[in-house]
């Protein structure tokens, strides 16, 4: 059967700490937002990567604190302010979040006068290549590679060249883009799995919920012919007495029998054609009206087509299980060798069945792991659904699986009143 989509709130209840919050907005719509924005809170993770980022705009910003702090060709009263405006903007990169954009375009023009500023715009810088579409990555860092000559030739380096220092930075922030891009098309690669994960459930529930419907509409027919089969049987012995109203009581009386069991036949494959339509939507398929007593000539059919079978039957008196019972049986078995033939070839089939009135029918089919390498035969698996279905419908049930020696069983048990 196939399985219906789980939300990521249920699928990841543990793990949600583990994901950005943007993610798991994504994969959980209805999560638990907060902020005037119905923005979604932060996870654990988020707030982890949030102060190793600041941790890193300050790390960087000492760093160039410490040099301008030892750089004879800054003023006192210019260094102060730059570290005044790097400690500012190490303080906005806790709006990385809620404003990415805004904050990439306020860190342009603070890097550019501002030596302490530069980690905390090349964390802005990152943040919106993560969270923003390329077009506005692309303008941005390219304005921000435009500056940097400018920069140098404002605030030289007093530990590198002109052409070194900028041909450094410029690498070094081609590479903070790209990670961003990075990380942004692996979020994105997530999401569209989940998307394709979730389109290919639906779709195969709906192909599933369709086999169903068109089987119960073929067993509806098949009934139907059976019904109709029951009641022309009826109408003759109706007719036989009404032409002949003078014969001998024993005859009437046993036409009266066939046309009380073929009434209560009638009644009863009536309920199943009803308890079908009632049903909704299912599956299975089935064209002819084969009884029990036709699994002799299957299995014959099947040897002479060079399966190896074995028929184990167990059932006395196969006229006496009653036809839609026998039926249901007979179909079992007939997908069950079918399967047989197409994805274990040259394996011995054992088809067994059992029961007796009051006790129901068992029907097995199992087939050992194939003797050497089989071809892939696609294949729906709509069969197997039908059948259960079919099961179902007859008041019993159905199940099928691989065994442990890499062989394949069918089984159902059917009911059989006494």
């Amino acid at each position: 059967m196939a399985g219906r989509p789980v939300p990521a709130g249920q699928a990841l209840p543990g793990r949600r700490w583990l994901l950005p919050s943007a993610v798991v907005a994504e994969l959980d719509p209805d999560a638990e937002r907060a902020g005037r924005g119905g923005r979604p809170r932060r996870t654990v993770r988020d707030w982890i990567v949030d102060f190793g980022c600041f941790l890193l705009a300050v790390v960087i910003g000492l760093a160039a604190a410490n040099t301008l702090n030892h750089d004879p060709n800054t003023p006192h009263g210019l260094a102060v302010a730059d570290q005044w405006l790097g400690a500012l903007a190490c303080a906005a990169v806790w709006l990385r979040r809620r404003r990415p954009l805004g904050l990439a375009v306020a860190m342009v023009p603070v890097g550019l006068v501002s030596n302490t500023a530069g980690g905390a715009a090349m964390v802005a810088l990152f943040t919106l290549a993560v969270h923003r579409p390329f077009k506005y990555v692309g303008w941005l860092a390219g304005l921000s590679l435009a500056l940097i000559p400018l920069f140098f030739w404002l605030r030289p380096d007093p530990d590198l060249s002109y052409a070194a220092a900028v041909v450094v930075t410029a690498l070094l922030t081609a590479t903070v883009v790209g990670w961003g891009m990075f990380v942004r098309s692996k979020r994105q690669l997530m999401l569209s799995l989940r998307d394709r994960a979730r389109r290919a459930e639906t779709e195969a529930e709906l192909r599933a919920e369709q086999a169903q419907r068109l089987a119960r509409e073929a067993i509806a027919r098949e009934m139907h012919d059976v019904l109709a089969h029951r009641l022309t049987l009826l109408s003759v012995h109706a007719g036989a007495l009404e032409f002949r109203p003078d014969a001998p009581r024993e005859e009437v009386a046993r036409a009266a029998g066939v046309i009380r069991e073929s009434a209560h036949e009638a009644l009863q494959d009536l309920r199943e054609i009803i308890g079908v339509l009632r049903a909704g939507d299912s599956d299975d398929a089935g064209r002819p009206q084969p009884t029990l007593g036709g699994l002799d000539g299957l299995v014959a059919e099947s040897r002479s087509a060079g399966m190896k079978v074995v028929l184990d039957n167990r059932v006395a008196d196969p006229a006496a299980v009653p036809a839609s019972v026998g039926r249901t049986a007979y179909r079992i078995a007939q997908e069950g060798l079918t399967n047989a033939r197409k994805h274990a070839p040259g394996a011995e089939v054992t088809v067994t069945l059992r029961g007796a009135p009051g006790d129901g029918l068992t029907v097995s089919v199992h087939n050992p792991a194939p003797p050497g390498d089989v071809p892939h035969v696609p294949g729906s698996g709509q069969g197997l659904i039908g059948l259960t279905e079919r099961a179902t419908l007859a008041g019993g049930w159905l199940e099928h699986g691989a065994e442990k020696d890499g062989g394949f069983r069918v089984g159902a048990w059917l009911p059989w009143g006494g």
